[in-house]
């Protein structure tokens, strides 16, 4: 499988305290496009973090989602105490979930290497803008 396009999405340059630093879309194969990978400035380093959503709760009682860390229903009132919550494998709630992700390290390390080589590539772009249009977290 192979990368054919990328296409990087700058934040506001300028802003040096944001961790978020550009959302990216990746197209591979010229057949198959996965939208909002994030290119983010953590503690080691930039990485790219795969497209995710929040967790929700569904409410017993009237089955409206609900944010994960609600006690109570926002719509009925309904307690969500006895709510099975997501956890990850280390028994941490998860407040977010991958919807696309590599399933090994290889190819990780194949869509980093990509990614981040573009988003240095456009930080060198003296035309390229930050991008206005908003995206879903």
């Amino acid at each position: 499988m192979e990368i054919t396009e990328v296409r990087v999405h700058l934040r506001n340059r300028d802003e040096k305290e944001g961790k978020l630093k550009a959302f990216v879309t990746v197209t591979f194969d010229n057949a198959f496009v996965v939208r909002d990978l994030k290119v983010i400035d953590g503690k080691k380093g930039l990485f790219v973090a795969m497209p995710s959503i929040k967790v929700t709760e569904i409410c017993p009682q009237c089955r409206k989602k609900n944010p994960l860390r609600n006690k109570y229903c926002g719509e009925c009132g309904t307690s969500l105490a006895g709510v099975v919550k997501w956890e990850s494998e280390e028994g941490r709630r998860e407040e977010h979930r991958d919807i696309a992700h590599p399933i090994n390290a290889e190819m990780r390390d194949y869509i980093q290497k990509i990614v981040l080589d573009a988003f240095e590539g456009e930080l060198k772009n003296p035309t390229a803008q930050p991008d206005a249009e908003e995206h879903l977290d």
